[in-house]
C-alpha cells in the first residue's frame, strides 16, 4: 500500500462524510455472494419464492449489507482496521434495487486512534433500510 492511499488519524475530521457508494445488489451479484457464503435460501435469489414467503421480493442477506458497508470504509481508508460493526436491519433491502450507502464520522478517540462512523443504507425512496456504527482504527 502506498503512502498516498493511507488515511492517517490526524487527517480525519469530526463530521466528515465518507464518499457515498451505490453498491451492485443485482440478482446476479447477490447470487454470487450467496453461493460463496453457502447461503442458498431462496428468499435471497428468487423474487417469486420470496414473495410466496411474504416478502416484497428477494432480499439482500444481512452479512452482504455489512460487507458493503465495510467495503465503503476501506474505499475511504484502505489501511483502516475495522474493529467493530454493529448494524440494525430496519427493513429488507431488496435485490435489484439501487440503494445508496452513506457514512459520517461521529467520534474521534485521540488516545486509541479510533474513529466512530455512523453508517446507513437507504433505498430509492430515501428510506433507511440498514443503519449502524463502526469503530475503525487508523
Amino acid at each position: 500500500m502506498s503512502a498516498e492511499t493511507e488515511k492517517a488519524f490526524q487527517d480525519v475530521e469530526f463530521g466528515e462524510d465518507l464518499p457515498e457508494i451505490q453498491p451492485d445488489i443485482s440478482l446476479d451479484n447477490v447470487k454470487l455472494f450467496t453461493q460463496s457464503a453457502l447461503m442458498l435460501a431462496s428468499r435471497f435469489v428468487d423474487h417469486d419464492a420470496a414473495r410466496k414467503a411474504g416478502l416484497p421480493g428477494a432480499i439482500v442477506p444481512g452479512i452482504m449489507s455489512q460487507g458493503i458497508l465495510v467495503a465503503m470504509i476501506h474505499d475511504w481508508a484502505p489501511n483502516a482496521q475495522v474493529d467493530k460493526v454493529d448494524t440494525i436491519f430496519r427493513a429488507p433491502l431488496l435485490v435489484d434495487s439501487k440503494p445508496v450507502c452513506r457514512a459520517v464520522v461521529t467520534d474521534l478517540d485521540e488516545q486509541r486512534k479510533t474513529v466512530e462512523i455512523d453508517l446507513t443504507i437507504s433505498n430509492e425512496a430515501q428510506e433507511t433500510r440498514v443503519l449502524g456504527t463502526a469503530i475503525v482504527r487508523l
